[in-house]
């Protein structure tokens, strides 16, 4: 009866440390996601920011090189504070 008691409580216990893990590992998965999906988009806002300077003809390539990078800079620091 009290093998019975232990094994019932042993399992219970690492049901419930399973579950746990499950759902952190979940949360992180969801973080990633979207830290990618912000980092997705800023690519393609860099992109189209590199694009209207050079249209726009107002700054050399290598400045509108440099406004690239920046926007790719933000993004990757916006994906990183949602991940961590």
């Amino acid at each position: 009866m009290a093998n019975a008691r232990i094994q019932v409580l042993l399992t219970g216990v690492v049901l419930a440390i399973s579950i746990q893990s499950s759902w952190a590992f979940t949360e992180q998965g969801d973080q990633r996601r979207e830290a990618r999906d912000v980092r997705q988009e800023t690519r393609q806002e860099a992109r189209q920011v590199k694009q209207d300077c050079r249209i726009a003809d107002e700054k050399s390539n290598q400045q509108c090189r440099q406004d690239k990078r920046h926007t790719k800079q933000d993004g990757r620091e916006k994906a990183r504070d949602i991940k961590y």
